[in-house]
């Protein structure tokens, strides 16, 4: 009995080890943590949502300060949505996914990248052209994964 109990355990733990991560980031507050993404280009600082702006995208729901915003979402939601589903821009340029906070952001040529924290942010910026180009040519596999 025990060694069943063992099996069935062990097959669990490994089912749950395999679990694909979704391809947005997201938490209990939302796609990345809650925050508007279109924020981080009209107001150049990210503002967390409410609820009573919402749109459904990529099988996440992403909150919005203002029905504006979220209008501007729907209409391009490629546009404001962050690279890489929101996770993190460095990590991603290694090959995973990692999670990410709000303030550890950057703009480049019209894209929003996030990072784990501002400190990677900061190692991340040293070589941005480099590690984006390896994060792009790494996304299309580790997105589904």
């Amino acid at each position: 009995m025990r060694h069943i109990t063992f099996a069935i355990l062990f097959a669990t733990v490994s089912l749950a080890a395999m679990a694909q991560k979704p391809e947005v980031f997201s938490t209990k507050d939302g796609a990345i943590r809650g925050y508007d993404p279109v924020s981080y280009f009209t107001d150049s600082v990210p503002q967390k949502g409410k609820p009573e702006f919402v749109v459904d995208f990529k099988n996440a729901k992403w909150y919005f300060v203002s029905a504006k915003n979220a209008e501007l979402f729907k209409a391009d939601p490629e546009k404001y949505a962050p690279q890489f589903g929101g996770y993190c821009a460095f990590g991603m340029s290694r090959g995973y996914k990692a999670e990410t906070q709000p303030d550890a952001w950057t703009i480049v040529d019209s894209k929003l990248y996030l990072n784990y924290n501002v400190k990677v942010r900061e190692e991340w910026s040293k070589k941005q052209a480099e590690l984006i180009a390896k994060a792009v040519a790494n996304w299309p596999k580790v997105k589904s994964e």
